[in-house]
């Protein structure tokens, strides 16, 4: 039960992080976020906060799921903290126009059912 509790909040905090990417995204540009830098890694932080959830994700939970590349997720996150020199504006701004959104839904399914 424990788990299952950690996992809902680690959705939950997922969820969170994903309706203020989302909701950025809808009314703002990719050079409206690069004109402000507090902005542009407030971006960065959320996506990377979407990333450190994953990885706090039992493996159970993880496996158990096996649609959604969980991988894919924590590996970002760690280019987004140990080689934050790397970071693409237009590969993270694709992240949050594409992939987010197509990922919502699924995180809003599974938090519903728990």
């Amino acid at each position: 039960m424990r788990e299952e509790i950690r996992d809902m909040e680690r959705l939950q905090h997922i969820l969170e992080a994903m309706n203020v990417l989302v909701d950025y995204q809808a009314q703002h540009t990719l050079e409206e976020a690069l004109s402000d830098p507090i902005v542009y890694f407030g971006l960065v932080k959320h996506v990377e906060m979407i990333g450190e959830a994953v990885y706090k994700l039992t493996l159970d939970y993880r496996t158990s799921h096996p649609e959604v590349n969980w991988d894919d997720i924590e590996r970002m996150r760690h280019v987004l903290v140990h080689g934050y020199y790397k970071i693409r504006p237009e590969q993270l701004w694709e992240t949050i126009a594409f992939d987010i959104p197509q990922l919502k839904p699924r995180i809003e399914k599974y938090l519903s059912e728990m």
